[in-house]
């Protein structure tokens, strides 16, 4: 099972990646919108998560194509544009929902040829026509998910639950054993869904409040503050709740019938991944025929199969979720949608400046990390 988040270190492929993508333009070139590369008409350039792709995707890809795909992986959104605005050209990114908001706020990105992507039909209705591109004309969702809790069900009470939502997080019952996801929009979103606000507030009084809302939890709660290593330590039994992308979840769940997975009635973060073509992709053709191969059904069973999260391929979705499928009676592979008080993330620079720093205020008092 591959994951969205975990870094894999690769040296003889990044030593490969790296003379394979020295033409592909370098730092310090400003970008204007047009191609830094001439590139070859039978080569793909793909920068994606890393271990984001099915066994079988991008061989089976270049062998129906008879080109070449060269992937590039990254391991934050934020460094993902940092390669982009310096210049470095791609023929398709699968950025989150925020990070393609800024792109097309700053013009990065070229429109998609809808009638390439024939497969646009077969996605799944939940993710068609989201807030950061309500036509769909610039991303075609490639997975999506949730942030929710995992949770084992002999040591945490259901009640407690769905009485309590991201508050269980501050009962003294589950002290000293939470897993945080160590991450300052997933953790700001719970404190703003408890309180009651939109995690896209701006309200400095809204922030403040989150902010104590954090603090009380670090300083009363001990929780110890993960990033991958929590995927293992539940599946462990380490601790009895940890913050996770549904994803993820889902893989514990499959792991360990002792844990469960639940989305609080606050609401919370409903994410999604997306492909996108920037404008100074050196081959847009075969990128459109890549995104829409991505789409179909082989390919995207492919995908979901390997990597654990939702396809955004409906048909696969429900089948790989269905009697028989390999996620059947999975509590986190489905997320929770059409849900009024679930958000999606929106790019607000203030917001994701004021977050980091608070964050790195709120973990200043923990003496239970590690």
């Amino acid at each position: 099972m591959k994951l969205k988040h975990r870094i894999v270190s690769l040296l003889c492929a990044g030593t490969l990646l790296t003379g394979l993508l020295s033409g592909c333009g370098g730092p310090g070139t400003e970008f204007d919108g047009t191609n830094k590369s001439s590139g070859s008409s039978d080569t793909l350039r793909l920068y994606i998560w890393g271990e984001y792709t099915g066994d079988e995707i991008i061989e089976n890809f270049e062998e129906e194509y008879g080109c070449r795909v060269i992937m590039e992986t990254f391991d934050s959104n934020e460094m993902m544009y940092t390669k982009l605005s310096s210049g470095d050209s791609y023929d398709v990114l699968v950025p989150s929902d925020y990070m393609i908001e800024r792109l097309l706020k700053e013009n990065y990105l070229q429109p998609l040829d809808r009638e390439v992507i024939t497969n646009f039909d077969l996605l799944d209705p939940a993710v068609v026509g989201l807030p950061y591109d309500p036509d769909n004309s610039y991303s075609i969702p490639y997975f999506w998910g949730t942030v929710g809790m995992v949770y084992n069900k002999n040591n945490v009470d259901y009640e407690d639950l769905e009485k309590e939502g991201w508050n269980i997080l501050a009962n003294p019952k589950y002290e000293n054993k939470l897993y945080l996801y160590d991450s300052e929009r997933d953790s700001f979103m719970m404190a703003f869904k408890a309180l009651g606000y939109s995690m896209n507030t701006d309200s400095e009084e809204e922030i403040n409040a989150a902010y104590e809302w954090l603090c009380n939890i670090n300083n009363t709660m001990h929780p110890v503050y993960v990033t991958d290593e929590i995927i293992d330590n539940m599946i462990n039994g380490t601790k009895d709740i940890g913050i996770v992308y549904s994803g993820d979840a889902a893989y514990i769940l499959s792991e360990n019938p002792d844990m469960g997975y639940y989305c609080p009635s606050e609401g919370t973060n409903v994410w999604s991944d997306a492909m996108v073509i920037p404008k100074n992709a050196p081959n847009p053709d075969l990128a459109n025929e890549f995104i829409n191969y991505v789409l179909s059904y082989d390919a995207s069973y492919d995908n979901t199969e390997e990597v654990g999260y939702t396809s955004s391929n409906a048909e696969v979705a429900k089948d790989v979720s269905g009697e028989g499928g390999i996620y059947e009676g999975n509590e986190a592979y489905i997320p929770r949608s059409d849900y009024d008080k679930d958000e999606v993330f929106r790019d607000n620079e203030y917001l994701r400046q004021r977050l980091s720093e608070l964050w790195i205020k709120v973990k200043a008092g923990s003496t239970a990390n590690g």
